[in-house]
């Protein structure tokens, strides 16, 4: 029986358009510029910040993290960024009694943007507060932490195979690929993501459905 989900944040619960849209108003580049390079970049098994060095190839990620925000265009996160179905889903599996987790591979700062939208959730967490970051399986050993549950009582949902559901399925939980956003919708069909997931979803909401069979 799953007691606890883990969700990741991008694509996963919130949509990325503003992020990657602010990095090309920062470069002062075209919008479907910076889409369509992050696309072919993480279509081949790259970074996605990968795509910013090859508009800027001696741009210091982390110094421009720091410009953008000194500059008051840092990360921004709030109610719109969100799916539709993120607080029915999340609320409907609190009635249910499971441990809800976000976890994702963002900031510090984009986990005190996420908490400061009062989600229905037990804890907010990212790799930024941990020092860590998918698919390094230390991750999932902090996930497995903060889950309070056996690895097959806890379920993590994602949509990229390579950070979510190949590294979680690895750590021994159970594991869900949303067809979301440019990574779930690409991967989609592949035999090994469908191998690896114990589900393939297209919403959220589906999840309390799941659990309560």
């Amino acid at each position: 029986m799953i007691e606890t989900i883990v969700f990741d944040v991008g694509e996963t619960l919130t949509k990325d358009d503003r992020y990657w849209a602010s990095w090309a108003d920062w470069l002062q580049v075209a919008r479907h510029t910076v889409s369509a390079l992050v696309g072919s970049v993480v279509a081949q098994g790259g970074d996605a910040l990968d795509a910013l060095r090859l508009i800027s190839p001696d741009m210091d990620i982390a110094s421009a993290h720091h410009a953008r925000e000194a500059a008051g265009r840092g990360e921004h996160l709030g109610e719109t960024d969100l799916y539709p179905d993120v607080r029915p889903a999340l609320g409907g599996l609190h009635k249910l009694g499971v441990r809800v987790v976000i976890a994702g591979n963002e900031s510090a700062r984009a986990a005190e943007l996420l908490r400061d939208l009062d989600l229905p959730a037990d804890l907010i967490v990212t790799a930024g507060d941990w020092g860590v970051a998918k698919p390094d399986p230390a991750f999932f050993t902090r996930v497995l932490e903060v889950a309070q549950a056996g690895p097959r009582e806890t379920l993590y949902v994602g949509d990229h195979p390579a950070h979510d559901v190949f590294p979680a399925k690895q750590a021994g939980l159970r594991t869900a690929h949303i067809r979301r956003g440019p990574w779930g919708h690409l991967w989609a069909d592949d035999p090994a993501v469908a191998e690896a997931a114990d589900w393939q979803i297209d919403n959220l909401t589906v999840l309390a459905a799941l659990i309560a069979r």
